[in-house]
């Protein structure tokens, strides 16, 4: 019988999730649970590379995690912890910060891409991110790890700082691969289609989250922008907006791009579109409940967050102390 593969993929606390988080990521990983040994992270030391209200990102990072599980991950098939509550994360970090190039960091397009947009906070921490990305998915021996077709540089950069390790040391870190799920895996802004679905947007029209009630759905569903061509048809690069449309609607129903397109050849806009807001609504209704029902549960969270950090921190200290012990670092045993 073929051993489960290790599945490692994190997420930042930003709140209340969007719809393209929860089609693009955490939806797939609620089927990989069942079909892996998956570890799931909330990574709360990545958001602080941006400035963050204390106060804020303890709720969400709280509000996060029972998403998660009100979503459908279930904590007796995949761990799911907080990312500062296992200081391994940030002592790897330090570490491969050493066996981390400044060319590399110097090539990493969302360094770029996030100073640009936090010019008056150009941190060391947003420039050398990426080896605590690393270091999230090494500590756990990861196979394969679930990210869009934007994350691909750092699965790459993760993959050579791995082998640069193994060819110094001797084989320490399984070198993971990318897994890139075929459907709903980029969900555009409702908005600026050529732009990632992103609750940082200044435009609350451009997103919905998970938590958002069916009126205000169906009303950014309505207008969301399209064309004027009024036909139900596939086509990214010269109907982005209704392709989105497109992409949800099949994300969420299973159906194919071609059975949509033959479903709705004979409607408008406006009836594809109130099609597309109620499986939304259809969707998220179930996770609203669930989140109402467990956000009563205190107790009952706080025990799964400790139990998740408990059992990571015995997971990522085997492969912490196989790292200090290679590199010199003196141990007493």
């Amino acid at each position: 019988m073929e051993e489960k593969k290790i599945i490692f993929s994190g997420i930042q606390p930003s709140g209340y999730f969007t719809l393209g988080n929860y089609l693009g990521a955490i939806k797939n990983w609620t089927k990989l649970q069942h079909e892996h040994n998956c570890i799931f992270c909330i990574v709360d030391m990545h958001a602080i590379t941006v400035r963050q209200e204390p106060k804020n990102l303890r709720q969400r990072t709280y509000d996060s995690f029972v998403q998660l599980i009100a979503c459908g991950l279930e904590p007796e098939k995949a761990l799911l912890f907080i990312q500062s509550h296992v200081p391994a994360h940030a002592e790897l970090a330090w570490l491969l910060n050493c066996y981390t190039y400044m060319g590399e960091l110097n090539r990493m397009t969302q360094f770029k891409d996030k100073s640009s947009r936090h010019s008056e906070n150009i941190n060391a921490g947003l420039y050398t991110y990426p080896a605590l990305m690393a270091a999230d998915i090494l500590l756990y021996q990861t196979d394969l790890v679930p990210v869009g077709e934007d994350q691909k540089q750092h699965i790459e950069l993760t993959r050579d700082i791995a082998i640069r390790f193994n060819n110094l040391y001797s084989p320490t870190f399984v070198v993971p691969e990318g897994y890139f799920p075929k459907a709903g895996a980029r969900v555009m802004s409702l908005q600026e289609p050529d732009k990632k679905m992103s609750k940082s947007d200044e435009n609350e029209n451009a997103y919905i989250t998970l938590l958002e009630e069916p009126s205000r759905i169906m009303n950014k569903v309505k207008r969301a922008v399209t064309d004027s061509e009024n036909q139900v048809r596939y086509d990214i690069k010269n109907k982005p907006g209704i392709s989105n449309l497109i992409d949800i609607y099949a994300s969420i129903t299973g159906k194919s791009i071609e059975d949509i397109e033959r479903e709705f050849s004979s409607a408008g806009y406006g009836q594809f579109k109130n099609a597309v807001g109620e499986a939304i609504v259809e969707t998220l209704s179930p996770i609203q409940e669930r989140f109402k029902e467990l956000s009563k549960e205190k107790g009952y969270i706080n025990n799964l967050i400790r139990e998740g950090a408990e059992k990571a921190e015995r997971m990522s200290y085997k492969t912490l102390n196989k790292v200090m012990r290679k590199i010199g670092l003196y141990q007493v045993k």
